[in-house]
């Protein structure tokens, strides 16, 4: 059975920075691309940032191109999205998701003064 776990999640002030890890299990993590979205209050999860198996093509989203970061160890079957210069508009609970089928619980991301 899949699971994916996100963790790192917070309050954190802007212009900060945080990094968030999706842990996973139960499926050949190497063959799946992976990707993060978020969900704000009153709004529709978003895609973020995506990154394929072997991490050669990564796209982003215009709201965090240039300020997030994704990336992945296949090694440890891990998924990571690295925020910087975080704004109150990127408060939302942030989920990764392999391929087109597996979703983690998500991670609460808070940014305010």
């Amino acid at each position: 059975q899949a699971q994916l776990v996100e963790t790192g999640g917070g309050l954190v002030q802007p212009g900060t920075s945080l990094t968030l890890t999706c842990t996973t299990s139960g499926f050949t993590f190497a063959r799946y691309s992976m990707s993060w979205h978020r969900q704000a209050p009153g709004k529709e999860r978003e895609m973020v940032a995506d990154i394929t198996s072997g991490g050669g093509t990564i796209t982003y989203s215009d709201t965090v191109k240039g300020r997030f970061t994704i990336s992945r160890d296949n090694a440890k079957r891990e998924s990571y999205l690295t925020m910087n210069y975080l704004k109150p508009e990127d408060t939302a609970v942030y989920y990764c998701r392999a391929g087109s089928y597996y979703w983690g619980q998500g991670t609460q991301v808070t940014v305010a003064s």
